[in-house]
Formats: structure tokens, sequence, C-alpha cells
């Protein structure tokens, strides 16, 4: 008989539900969906400032001699580019460029022994295939592997006024930390890792360290007036950043060219794996392409619903949702290139019925809040 293992549980768990959450299963792990709404949750990190417990995610420490050079190979991008105190989203690929999971790569500088370091967090549902991907890969190198996924806690504070909230709690001046800049600040006299990254499309810091100091700033930013929000609001802030979901939206049946994802793809940085594919690619054309969609009217569409262009079934809806910010609903979806003409009308089968749907630029929302990313 198969007994479905019961959902693992962060250490922020007892305070979530002493808060109100309403818990959902995800990858796993029993986390909050909702505090006092999806709609509110969203517009607090919009207008003010929310708070996540991200906390399932896989958390990495990687060190060893020349690090960045033995990690060139396994993904698309040029992580010898990076300067000690930088990051790099990116993505691991396959042989055939299919995408095996996106990360950040958060490099630390090298020690006075000569070894470089460097964090990686990983999604929580492919933790332990990444893992082992890693382990196999770096199994000739000098480099080491530390999983400190149940030792640490990840907490995401995010939104338009973070800095009024998160600076008085920290000794670190957070206004000279750059998008995708990262350090370490000390909190009640004791080292946390801090990064200027997110997922919600807004301003924000996602904070790595003990539970115990981890539950303490929850408690802190909660008194001082920021939102508690679930997974839920996070969904509808990142799919109006068209910000792309593993597993949703990319997976191995996808490329970086595909998915929207071609800038994460550094053409002279040398041989990695997938490359001879993504070269077919650029040289041939793509299959099918990411895009936005904004319905006409009402009507969501949900991942999975068909896309129909010259009458006819084209594409598949990957990730939709009525943004609380536009108003309206949007989506994205997989259709062939030439489906994916800005201004193209299209139709989406939602119960049977084709609705109008229109080929729009992505994001869907850009905050004027967020700092500009430098380029690396």
């Amino acid at each position: 008989m198969n007994i479905t293992p019961a959902p693992s549980r962060t250490p922020l768990f007892d305070l979530a539900i002493a808060q109100g959450a309403k818990m959902t299963n995800f990858a796993g792990w029993e986390m909050p969906l909702q505090f006092t709404g999806i709609t509110a949750e969203h517009n607090a990190v919009r207008q003010q400032c929310g708070i996540f417990d991200v906390s399932h995610m896989g958390k990495f420490l990687l060190s060893g001699s020349e690090l960045l050079l033995h990690l060139q190979p396994l993904v698309p991008s040029d992580l010898t580019r990076l300067q000690s105190g930088s990051a790099q989203y990116t993505v691991l690929l396959n042989a055939q460029g299919g995408i095996i999971d996106d990360l950040i790569f958060y490099y630390q500088g090298e020690t006075n022994q000569g070894q470089q370091q460097g964090v990686m967090i990983v999604n929580a549902a492919t933790k332990t295939r990444d893992k082992a991907w890693l382990l196999g890969n770096l199994e000739s190198s000098p480099v080491t592997l530390q999983d400190v996924s149940r030792e640490q806690i990840l907490l995401a504070v995010q939104g338009a006024k973070v800095l009024d909230y998160l600076q008085p709690l920290l000794d670190l001046d957070l206004s000279q930390i750059k998008p995708f800049g990262h350090g370490t600040t000390n909190l009640d006299g004791t080292p946390v890792f801090l990064a200027r990254t997110g997922y919600t499309g807004e301003d924000g810091f996602e904070i790595m360290t003990t539970p115990a100091l981890g539950k303490q700033l929850w408690s802190n930013l909660i008194a001082a007036g920021v939102t508690p929000c679930g997974l839920g609001c996070r969904d509808t802030l990142r799919l109006e950043a068209a910000m792309t979901l593993y597993g949703q939206d990319m997976d191995e049946q996808a490329t970086p060219l595909e998915a929207g994802l071609g800038w994460l793809v550094h053409w002279d940085k040398g041989d990695f794996l997938g490359r001879s594919r993504l070269e077919q690619q650029q040289a041939t054309g793509r299959p099918k392409i990411l895009v936005g969609l904004e319905m006409q009217g009402r009507n969501i569409a949900r991942h999975g619903y068909p896309v129909l262009g010259d009458r006819r079934v084209v594409g598949v809806v990957t990730s939709g949702t009525l943004s609380p910010t536009l108003g309206k609903p949007i989506a994205l979806a997989y259709v062939p290139p030439e489906f994916g003409k800005l201004g193209l009308e299209l139709g989406v089968e939602i119960r049977g019925k084709i609705y109008p749907a229109t080929v729009v630029k992505k994001p869907f929302y850009r905050s004027p809040h967020k700092p500009q990313l430098p380029s690396v």
C-alpha cells in the first residue's frame, strides 16, 4: 500500500497558523496560501510591504578552488563576469537544452585560502534532483556542496516601501545594495545573508538566517505593519511581472530561447550543456515561444487551456489569473512564433467555448518603485 508522506513544515509554520494562515500543500510542503486574502496581500506588496516565508526553497552553499569555472559548463550564463557581492539568475540545462531548473547564484568572492564561495537557491520541488545533478557533474572537481535547506530559513520582504520597514532593523545601509547585490548584515549581533532579489516584480530583499532569528524578524516586521503574505499573491505578483514558474511555464521540454529567457544565454562564454541545441534554434528558429496574453472581458485563461489561431489549436496556456493591479485577465502561453506577434488576436478555449485574447508585451506590469537592474 502506497502511503503519501506528510508534507514538510517550515520553522515558521506555527507563527503562520497563529496569524490565521490558510495552508496548502506545495511541492511537499505545507505552506501559507493566504492570510487576509490574495488581493489584499497582493496590493500590500504593490503599495506598502509584505513578507513571505519561502523557507521551502533549496539552499546550497558552494565552495572550492575556481568554483566559477567549474560551474561554467552547467549553465548558459557567464558566471565569470560576477564580482563578489553580485548574483546571476540562470538555468540548469540538460544536453538537449531543456530547462532542468531555474536558480539564483550569489557569488561571495574568494577567501584568504583561495577558495571561491557562493550561495545557490533552487526550487523546492526540484531540490533533491538538482542536488544530485550538481554533485554528479561536479564529482571530479574540488567543489564542495553543503545543503543547508533544513538548517536555514528564507524570508522574502517585498514591496514599494520595503526600505521604510526593513532598514530600522538592520545595520547595513540597504539603499547601497543594488538589484541582485547581496552581503552580510547583523541581526542582534548575528550575521545573516541578505540579497536584493525577489519574485514579485517589486523592490525587495531575501534574507537567509537561522530559524530563531527568522522567527524574530518575521514577528518584528509584522509588528511594524508589514503584511504577512502567502503563495497565492506570490503567484499573481510574479505573473504580472511575467516571471516564469518552473514546472508550469518552463520545464525540460522548453529551452531558454523558447521560454523568453534568451537574455540568460551568453554566447561568448564558451561551451556549456545544451549549447548545440540552442545554436540550432538560433539559426533555424524556435518551434514555440512564450507570449503574454490579455483576455477580453473577465474570462480567465488557466493552465492547460488550449490557445487557438486560424480556427485551430496552436498552443497552450501555462499560467493565467485576474490581475489585481490591472483589473483584467492576463496569461502566459506557448504558441508558434507566427502566432506570437504583438497585437495578434487569438482565442482561448474555456469550458468548451472560445474567448478572444490579444498578444501583448511582457511584462504586463512594471513597478515604478523597483530599482533598475545593473548590467553584469
